[in-house]
């Protein structure tokens, strides 16, 4: 049989499974970005979101249908109109829309060893972000995210757990404007916080690193603002408000030696005076 007769076999087969599907498939913008994603790792190839929206539209559909066990199913890739600044996009939904990190938005007690009892319901997830600004003496509003393995299933099963410690949830995982914006304005300036000192630490990113943190804090000083997103390196890059009296200023020198994370005092930094005090 000559390749020409091959192909058109090919074809007809893969006509004939097409013209069995009758639904239309919808599928969201974190789903193409995910689909970006897969034909990458499998790949090495970056397409645009068009080029992408066949093989989004095949993993909804089996997801829709589990009755299917077997099957070829080909996705047509085409177009090439993708820069390297939407791929920065493009990287931050594609886990969403994989139905792998959940986002929310919280409220839990402002108190210290507050955020240590948060991440303790959370472990041993990933947490693959955490803003925060201290703004009310009784609760702290969080923008958080994590990552699960079973999508909603999962994560309904950790919002459960939240509410009855008393934390107040709320799943912002499909909420457009929160991944667009609200993500970025998180936190802002605060005139209500005392002896507040700003570091940016290095953490060393793999399980355990945030627990090590916060076990050492433990509840001595507060926590009064808190930025980190997950970058896909060997390092994570947080900014931490701690609020220390002076009296206390050689008990948290011990604090930082025993760490021994690598940090930045940014306390005197111009952008943190100006914004963020």
């Amino acid at each position: 049989m000559n390749h020409a007769n091959c192909y058109y076999l090919f074809v007809k087969k893969l006509l004939v499974r097409i013209a069995l599907v009758d639904d239309m498939v919808l599928v969201t913008t974190d789903e193409i970005c995910a689909a970006i994603k897969d034909i990458f790792e499998d790949t090495r190839s970056i397409v645009e979101p068009a080029g992408a929206l066949g093989v989004a539209g095949i993993k909804k559909y089996l997801k829709n249908n589990p009755e299917i066990k077997d099957g070829v199913f080909v996705g047509v890739l085409s177009g090439a109109n993708m820069n390297f600044d939407r791929l920065r996009f493009v990287a931050e939904r594609a886990r969403v829309g994989e139905g792998k990190e959940v986002m929310l938005s919280i409220k839990i007690r402002e108190r210290p060893g507050e955020f240590n009892r948060l991440h303790q319901i959370i472990h041993p997830r990933n947490i693959t972000e955490f803003a925060y600004r201290y703004s009310d003496p009784e609760w702290a509003q969080i923008f958080m995210a994590f990552d699960v393995q079973n999508g909603k299933e999962e994560s309904k099963l950790v919002f459960e757990e939240l509410e009855r410690n008393g934390m107040k949830t709320l799943d912002i995982s499909d909420n457009e404007m929160a991944k667009t914006h609200a993500r970025y304005l998180a936190g802002g300036r605060s005139t209500t916080v005392k002896d507040e000192r700003l570091f940016r630490f290095s953490f060393p990113e793999r399980p355990g690193a945030l627990k090590k943190f916060l076990d050492y804090i433990n509840s001595v000083w507060n926590i009064s603002l808190w930025h980190y997103r997950n970058q896909g390196g060997d390092v994570g890059k947080v900014l931490v408000g701690i609020q220390v009296p002076e009296a206390d200023n050689a008990k948290f020198d011990d604090f930082l030696k025993r760490l021994a994370y690598p940090y930045v005092d940014e306390t005197q930094n111009r952008v943190y005076l100006d914004f963020f005090r």
